[in-house]
């Protein structure tokens, strides 16, 4: 398998874990009456401190399926994988790596990073799709 493929994959199986942890931690306060309704806003915002991060974290993931596995995904249709392999576990690093920091902590130095982190995405996906344009 390619870095890329790999990237992918981790990627939405990271996404999915999260997903996953989403559910239980939510299944959990339902069963131990920390929340009497199976109705949980979508943002998060009714589960106020971990349950919040939690449901932004695989939020961010979500959101930026569009242009980091979609960016992936065209690199692995149209065989060019030379451009993306480099920089693919790189890049699901940083992903990977801005929900961790988004899990444990909001703090100003912690939003900070989550930046960084996301700023690195950012930077990688605008590099390959530039060299995309070259090939």
């Amino acid at each position: 398998m390619t870095h890329t493929g790999l990237a992918l994959l981790g990627f939405i199986i990271w996404t999915l874990t999260l997903l996953v942890a989403m559910a239980v931690y939510r299944t959990a306060l339902v069963q131990t009456k920390k929340k009497a309704t199976l109705k949980f806003a979508s943002d998060g915002s009714d589960i106020q401190g971990f349950g919040e991060r939690l449901t932004r974290a695989q939020a961010n993931c979500s959101e930026s399926f569009v242009f980091i596995g979609g960016t992936l995904l065209y690199s692995l249709a149209t065989n060019n994988m030379v451009i993306t392999d480099s920089l693919a576990l790189i890049l699901l690093a940083a992903r990977v790596g801005q929900s961790l920091v988004h899990l444990v902590s909001t703090s100003d130095i912690a939003i900070q990073g989550r930046f960084v982190l996301f700023l690195t995405q950012i930077g990688i996906v605008s590099f390959w799709i530039y060299r995309f344009f070259l090939v």
